[in-house]
C-alpha cells in the first residue's frame, strides 16, 4: 500500500515528514556557559547576544551580586556569603551542563572565582574559549 501525502504544506509522505521532524528533534545546539567577573556586565550582555545569534544555547549568571545591592543590601554578611556560595554552586552546575565555556576576561582580568570556574571546566574536559587572548 502506497503512503499518502499528509497534506501538511503539500510536502512528501507522512513518513518523510516524521523523519524530518525526528532529525530536527535530535539536533542540539552547542551549549556555552559564560564565565567572568560580574563587574563586566556589558561583556556578559554582549556575549550572550553574540553567542545566541551564533546559534548557541547560552548559560550565564542569573544575577549580579556586585550591582544588585538593592537585592542583597539587606543581608547580613553571613547571609550574603551563603547566598554567594549557593549561586557559585549553581554556576558550577551550568559549567557541567555546558559543552564549552567562554571566559570573559576583559582587559585580561581573571578573578579568583573565574579562575576556579576555569579550572573546573578544564577538569571536566570542556572546551575553553576566551573573549581576549590570554596573556602568557
Amino acid at each position: 500500500m502506497k503512503e499518502q501525502g499528509s497534506g501538511f504544506r503539500g510536502q512528501g509522505s507522512v513518513r518523510d515528514e516524521a523523519m524530518s521532524f525526528h532529525a530536527e528533534v535530535i539536533f542540539r545546539p552547542i551549549i556555552v556557559c559564560l564565565c567572568g567577573s560580574t563587574r563586566f556586565k556589558e561583556a556578559f550582555t554582549k556575549a550572550q547576544l553574540d553567542e545566541t545569534l551564533a546559534g548557541k544555547i547560552v548559560l550565564t549568571i542569573g544575577c549580579n551580586m556586585k550591582a544588585d545591592s538593592e537585592i542583597y543590601g539587606h543581608l547580613s554578611s553571613e547571609e550574603f556569603a551563603e547566598t554567594k556560595r549557593l549561586l557559585d554552586k549553581l554556576h558550577f552546575s551550568k559549567i557541567k551542563m555546558a559543552d564549552e565555556v567562554l571566559i570573559l576576561n576583559v582587559g585580561g582580568y581573571i578573578g579568583l572565582s573565574t579562575c576556579d570556574e576555569l579550572n573546573y571546566a578544564r577538569a571536566l574536559g570542556k572546551r575553553v574559549r576566551w573573549l581576549e587572548a590570554p596573556k602568557k
